[in-house]
C-alpha cells in the first residue's frame, strides 16, 4: 500500500526541511509502505521550495493562496491509497505516521483525526483562547449540527483512504476547509478514529488570524444549516415584536418606547429570516447547503413574481397608511401629530415590501446560476 504525506507551506522556510526529514521513511518501507512527501508550496516567496526539495520531498506549486486551495492540489497531485495531511511548521509528530494510519491499515475505519485536547498540549504551543474557548466551541457546534462525533475539529493532522477522500465534495480555499472536510465526512458516514497526538511549538510566524479564522469556520456551517443560526431565532424575534406592536394597538395609547422596540424587532426578525433564505440560495447555487431541507424546500416554489407581488402589497399597505395619517394631519391643521402608532406601522409595512422586493430579487440573480435555475 501506497501512503502520500502531503504538506501545505507557505514561507515555511527554516522548518519545511525539518519537517520533511521527521517523516520516517525508512521505518514505513520496512513495514510495507512505499511513502511520497507532497509539499504544497502555497505561493511562498522565501526559499521554502527548495528546501523541501533538497530535504527529499516532492514540490509542487499552487499559486491560489490559501489553506483549501493548497491541499485541493495536493489531493490531486498525491498519488497514494493513504493520505496523511500534516502541516509545515513543525507543530505536528509526522514521525509517528505509522501508528497513526494504524486504523486504515486494519480496514475499520476509513479516515484517522488527530486530537490534541485528548492528548498532549505542549506549553506554547496553542494560545488560551484557542484551547479553552475557539477551538471547544466551534468544535461543539459542529458536533451538534452534524453529528461528526469529534473532539478537536480544527486539528490538522489526518489521514483518509483515497476512496473515501474521492467521496468527498470539497472545494473550500480558506481554513474553513478544515470544517468542510469534517462535514463531509459526517454526510457520507465515514468511519473516523481518533488518536491522540502531541502538538508542539510552532517554529516561524504564525498564518492564523484568530477571529477571521473563526468566523470563515462559523460562516461556513451556517451556509450548511442556516436554519438553526437564522429561521428559528429570526420567528422568535418577529413574534416577539408583532405581539409588543399589537399589545400598543390593543391597549389604545401611545407607549412609544415599547412601540420604537417592537417596531425594530419586527424589521430584525424579518430581515433574518431573509438572511436564512440568502444563505440557502447561495448554498444551492455555489453546492455548499447540503443539509438544510427545509431551505430547500423553500427554494424550489420561490417565484420571483409572488415575492415582487407580496412586496408591492406591504408597501400599498404602508401607503394607505401613510396617506391616512397625512390626511390627519391636516385636518388638525399640521399641529400636534397624534398618529405615533399609525405612522410607526406605515413605516415597518413600507421597510418590509422594500425587503421582500429586493430579497426576491437577489434569490432570483443567486438561482440563475444553479444547477435547475427558475425560468
Amino acid at each position: 500500500m501506497d501512503i502520500s504525506i502531503v504538506i501545505p507551506a507557505l514561507n515555511e522556510e527554516g522548518i519545511v526541511g525539518k519537517t520533511v526529514k521527521s517523516i520516517p521513511l525508512t521505518e514505513l518501507k520496512e513495514k510495507g509502505l512505499e511513502t511520497e512527501i507532497v509539499v504544497v508550496d502555497n505561493a511562498s516567496t522565501d526559499n521554502t521550495a527548495q528546501e523541501a526539495t533538497d530535504a527529499g520531498a516532492r514540490v509542487v506549486r499552487e499559486e491560489k493562496r490559501g489553506y483549501g486551495n493548497a491541499y485541493l492540489r495536493g489531493f490531486k497531485e498525491a498519488k497514494g491509497d493513504i493520505i496523511v495531511m500534516g502541516d509545515a511548521d513543525g507543530t505536528y509528530p509526522l514521525n509517528t505516521t505509522y501508528e497513526f494510519v494504524q486504523p486504515l491499515l486494519t480496514g475499520d475505519y476509513d479516515m484517522v483525526m488527530g486530537s490534541r485536547l485528548k492528548g498532549d498540549i505542549q506549553k506554547g504551543a496553542m494560545p488560551a483562547l484557542h484551547r479553552y474557548v475557539g477551538n471547544p466551541f466551534l468544535t461543539w457546534l459542529l458536533n451538534a449540527l452534524f453529528k461528526a462525533g469529534v473532539s478537536d475539529a480544527h486539528c490538522g493532522m489526518r489521514a483518509i483512504r483515497r476512496g473515501a477522500l474521492d467521496k468527498l465534495k470539497l472545494q473550500s480555499s480558506g481554513m474553513e476547509f478544515a470544517s468542510e472536510m469534517i462535514i463531509e465526512a459526517a454526510r457520507e458516514k465515514l468511519k473516523i478514529a481518533e488518536i491522540p497526538i502531541t502538538y508542539y511549538p510552532r517554529e516561524g510566524d504564525s498564518k492564523l488570524s484568530s477571529f477571521a479564522d473563526g468566523w470563515r469556520h462559523l460562516r461556513f456551517m451556517m451556509l450548511y444549516r442556516p436554519t438553526p443560526f437564522l429561521l428559528g431565532p429570526g420567528l422568535v424575534v418577529l413574534l416577539l415584536g408583532v405581539s409588543l406592536v399589537i399589545g400598543v394597538s390593543l391597549l389604545g395609547q401611545s407607549r412609544m418606547h415599547s412601540l420604537i422596540l417592537g417596531s425594530l424587532l419586527v424589521i430584525i426578525g424579518y430581515q433574518m429570516l431573509l438572511a436564512w433564505v440568502h444563505f440557502g440560495a447561495f448554498g444551492e447555487t455555489y453546492g455548499v447547503n447540503k443539509g438544510s431541507g427545509t431551505v430547500n424546500k423553500y427554494l424550489s416554489y420561490h417565484s420571483l413574481g409572488r415575492e415582487l407581488l407580496l412586496g408591492v402589497f406591504l408597501l400599498v399597505i404602508g401607503l394607505i397608511i401613510g396617506i391616512n395619517v397625512l390626511y390627519s394631519w391636516s385636518e388638525a391643521g399640521f399641529g400636534g401629530l397624534f398618529q405615533t402608532l399609525n405612522a410607526m406601522m406605515a413605516l415597518i409595512f413600507f421597510i418590509l415590501g422594500i425587503q421582500t422586493i429586493f430579497s426576491g430579487i437577489f434569490i432570483s440573480l443567486m438561482l440563475l446560476n444553479s444547477p435547475d435555475p427558475e425560468s
